[in-house]
This record gives C-alpha cells, structure tokens and sequence, in this order.
C-alpha cells in the first residue's frame, strides 16, 4: 500500500490509507436514516466525511480513537475538502492500528518547549506571580506538554498547548521590549497560564473531546479555580492586588463577553495577552489551511475566521519576494 497521506492526494483522485477518527459524530439524514459525520486525520491534516445509512452495528464499530483503512476519492463540496467514502473498516491487529502514528505534533519537540518556557520563568520577577507559575506548571506538567490547546481549528495537534504557549511567550517578549510600558512579568505569567485549564477542558491529544467540566465550567474559570488554590497552599491571599491582576489577566483575555470571558480587559496586559492570543491562533489557523491550498487559489472557508476563506500567492511571487528580501538583507 502506498505511504501517502491524505493530503498527497489530489482532488478527484482515489485513495486507499489508514487514518484515525479524530470525531464520528451521528445524525439524521432527510430521509431519516442515521449517518456518520467522520473527520479523519493523520500527520498531514484532517478531513471531514459522511458514511450514508449507517447501521447501528457500524456506529458502534466506527469509534473516535480507532484506526480505520479508508477506501475513497477526495472532494471539494461547497468549497471545502472531503472525502467520499466507497469502503471503510477497522485495522487489524496485524496492520497499523495504534493511534500514535497518525496524531500530528508539535513542530518543536517537547523537551525545548519545555525547556524555553521554563527559561521565561526565571523572568517573572514578583514573588507570588513566580511561585503560583511554577506550581500550576508543576501541577498539570505532564498534559500541559501533550494536550492540544482545542478541539479543532488552532493548534489543535498533541503539543499544541505548550506550543501555542511558547508562541506566545516569544510575541509577549517581543511586545514588552517594544514597551517598557508593559509589565513584563505579568504579561508573561498571564501567558503561560491563559489556556492551563485545557488540560482540564479537554480529554486529551487522541479523539479530542470536551469533558464534562470542559463543558459546564469552562478553562477559563477552571485555571482561575486553580490559581486560588494555588493561593491557599501557598499561603498567598487571592485578593491582593498582585495576584487580582493576574486573575484578571486569565478572565478576560477571551477579550468579550460572547466570546466566553466574565470580564473585558481593564488593564494594559490584559488587553495584550488578548491580542497576542488572537494573533498566534489566527495565523495557526490561516497556516494550517494555506498548507493545503493550492498557489494560486484561494482556500476553504475558515468557520474560526467568520467563514472567510483566503488567497495563496503563486510561488513564483513568493519566490520574487525571498529574491528581494535576501538583496536586502546583503544590502544592509
């Protein structure tokens, strides 16, 4: 079989892979009988699928978690890809069944993100600030570096938290040094606890799901739960000021109300850590599809981008474009 991946596949073309089932989500069809909605996903993307008239035996069968050979074509519906099923079944125990091998990760390995964010550490230079960091990394230590940091869209990928963090800490360094204004170590401490209640919110890098915390509660409130607590064991009071604004910083860096944050941003870092976390999803989210998007065409359409869809330079400009920057760049 050959050792392509989804997306080495043209549209139109036929393919036969194993993929894993990252979602199987089942529904009704107008003429009333259930189907599944797939998204497939190995180490080059993911895909959504439909599998028509599904029986409940194959509802049961076809799990998120499994590893299945997929037989079918690739699509373009309504803008978007996907694939048309023709066959579908569970690997066997002889073929490459573990799930392992088909989960994207994080472009740098755990061990430097770990190593780079702990380095930012040593920077956070108020006291409280410092010691609930490290005792909230210490804490969730082990999903912090595994988890991805969504269900889909941005960085949504094992690793994906921690990276999407280190992201950010690299903008949030940049920024600061732009403005002395800023404070740093709040700046950097809200960073990296901002998305630290995913590791609660989410099941995990395989199948990724909602928990039922995730759902009732929210990471947000679940990470400022743990910064009180982090409070209480190391005797720091939560309503100090130090330690409000860094509550502060978690609770509204959703930046509005109907985007899930209980407060807007009142203070200067807050309203940073919001943009800088807007910034470092949006172009996770633009990047990811663009990879998949032909020179010249323009891309599906991004749900996290209100439905917008975006154009991809032919490579000869971006060829034109690296020409000049190098001439500059010797220029200089």
């Amino acid at each position: 079989m050959s050792s392509k991946k989804i997306y080495d596949y043209q549209v139109n073309e036929g393919l036969e892979l194993f993929v894993l089932i990252k979602a199987a989500d089942v529904r009704v069809a107008k003429n009333g009988k259930k189907f599944i909605s797939f998204t497939f996903t190995d180490r080059s993307g993911e895909i959504s699928a439909k599998f028509w008239d599904a029986s409940e035996h194959e509802i049961a069968e076809f799990q998120p978690g499994k590893v299945v050979l997929l037989k079918g074509k690739r699509e373009i519906y309504q803008g978007n890809p996907q694939i048309k099923i023709l066959h579908l079944r569970l690997a066997t125990e002889l073929e490459p069944n573990n799930s392992s091998l088909y989960l994207r990760q994080a472009p740098i390995a755990t061990e430097k993100m770990e190593s780079q964010i702990n380095q930012t550490v040593f920077e956070i230079v108020n006291p409280n600030w410092n010691r609930i960091v490290r005792y909230l990394l210490n804490k969730n230590h082990a999903a912090f570096f595994k988890y991805p940091a969504a269900k889909k869209n941005h960085h949504a990928f094992a690793g994906g938290l921690a990276y999407h963090t280190l992201s950010m800490l690299r903008l949030a360094h940049a920024v600061a040094d732009q403005y002395p204004v800023i404070n740093a170590s709040l700046l950097y401490a809200g960073v990296i606890l901002h998305d630290m209640g995913k590791t609660v919110e989410l099941s995990g890098p395989t199948a990724t799901a909602y928990t039922l915390a995730g759902n009732l509660i929210g990471h947000i409130v679940l990470i400022d739960e743990q910064i009180v607590e982090a409070c209480h064991q190391l005797q720091i009071s939560e309503n100090q000021e130090d330690v409000l604004l860094l509550r502060h910083l978690i609770l509204s860096h959703h930046g509005l109300l109907e985007y899930g944050s209980p407060i807007r941003p009142h203070i200067l870092e807050a309203e940073v850590l919001h943009q800088i976390d807007q910034l470092d999803a949006s172009i996770q989210m633009l990047s990811g599809v663009l990879d998949h998007t032909e020179p010249g065409k323009f891309s599906e359409k991004i749900f996290g981008m209100d439905g917008r869809n975006f154009y991809r330079p032919s490579e000869d400009l971006k060829d034109t474009l690296r020409q000049e920057n190098k001439f500059q760049k010797n220029g200089d």
